[in-house]
Parts: C-alpha cells; sequence; structure tokens
C-alpha cells in the first residue's frame, strides 16, 4: 500500500522482520536522496551505530558509506519506515494534522503486514502514536514516568507487541547512544519473541508458533 504523494521515503528492510524502527517523517529523520529512513542526517551515522552495537543492523566497518547516496547498513532482521512517509510541503516544518490523519491507515496496514516482534519508535510523535494505538499505556503514564528520556531505550510491553522508545537522534545527549545499544543487547537476551508452540495439537510434527 503506497501513500498518493508525489514525493515519499518507501519502508526498508526485512518484510519477514523482528524489529520494526518507526520515524516520523523525512522532513526530520532523512533519506529523501537514498530513498532509506534514517539516513543523510548528521546524526545517522550515530543512531545506526547504537542499532549496530544493540545487535539489530551491520553497518560498514570501513567507514567509507555515503549516508547520503549509499546505505551503508546490512539491515538483518530490521524494517525502517515512517509514521508520515510522505516528503512535506518545504513551506511547513511539519505535515498538517489531517495529513498524518490520512497517511495513518497506510502506516497501520504496512506494521501489521511487517507484524515484527518488537516497534522502536523514535521522537516524540511517533512513539506518542505507537503508546496510544498498540499498547495498554498512555502518553500521560510516560509523561508521568519522566517522558521520553525516562524510557529511553527499555522495554514497554504492548499489545502483542514490545515497545522499545527512543529519544529523537537530533536531541542525543553523551549517553543516548550507549543507553539504546545497552537496552537492545538486554532484549535480545530474552524471549522477546513470546511464542509458544501450539503444534502439539495439531496433525503432523511440524511446530505452529503464535504470539
Amino acid at each position: 500500500m503506497r501513500p498518493g504523494c508525489a514525493e515519499y521515503v518507501p519502508g526498508y528492510g526485512d518484510a519477514n522482520a523482528d524489529f520494526h524502527v518507526i520515524g516520523d517523517h523525512p522532513g526530520v529523520h532523512g533519506g529523501r536522496t537514498s530513498g532509506v529512513p534514517f539516513t543523510g542526517e548528521t546524526w545517522s551515522e550515530r543512531f545506526f551505530g547504537a542499532l549496530a552495537d544493540g545487535g539489530l543492523v551491520s553497518t560498514d566497518a570501513s567507514g567509507d558509506g555515503d549516508a547520503e547516496t549509499t546505505p551503508w547498513i546490512d539491515i538483518g532482521s530490521t524494517f525502517l519506515s515512517y509514521l508520515h512517509s510522505c516528503v512535506p510541503d518545504t513551506s511547513v516544518a511539519d505535515p498538517s494534522e489531517d495529513s498524518y490523519a490520512e497517511l495513518e491507515p497506510v502506516f497501520d496496514a504496512e506494521l501489521r503486514a511487517i507484524a515484527a516482534h518488537v516497534l522502536l519508535p523514535v521522537g516524540d510523535r511517533a512513539t506518542r502514536h505507537v503508546i496510544e494505538s498498540y499498547t495498554a499505556k498512555t502518553w500521560a503514564e510516560i509523561d508521568a514516568a519522566g517522558g521520553l528520556e525516562a524510557v529511553h531505550g527499555t522495554e514497554l510491553l504492548g499489545s502483542g507487541w514490545l515497545v522499545v522508545p527512543i529519544r529523537d537522534p537530533r536531541d542525543w545527549g553523551s549517553d543516548h547512544a550507549d543507553r539504546l545499544s545497552a537496552g537492545l543487547r538486554e532484549l535480545r537476551r530474552t524471549d522477546y519473541r513470546r511464542e509458544s508452540d501450539l503444534g502439539r495439537f495439531i496433525a503432523g510434527e511440524d511446530p505452529y508458533y503464535v504470539r
């Protein structure tokens, strides 16, 4: 399902991903030149470095990758996309509320098609949407706990998904990359898939995993 706009940055990565990293829109989180979300920004290498240290992607160890033109990422079992994939009008800072509402079904269909085990929303807008749409929590609870800063890189139980919020990389301080990579490494040591084998209830010997 593609958005009805002239210029957009499509989702990128493994269509059967375990991890789905969700940004806001290309105007703030990049990708217009390469077509890959989160690339082409001054913070892109640090952002992907944290994901790599956490085991979600592999990066070009030589450092020769050009974020503007050539993705330097081996995406592994990860998918990258935006809440609002269309490139916004350059005359405004962000898309309108109507534009977000128009593209929400496109994003929702993509999220459910990928069906990743872990959602990793990036920045306030994407995190608020994921929290309110795909977990039993409210944004007020997150605010009361200290906001996105407090939950950055930590695991929140969703409804069928686990959620790991990420502070907007434009605002990262000295410890945000380390906190994210440490949280991801810890997550990957757990049973983040939370699957049960129901194969014993059906004919045959093949496993049948469900969440």
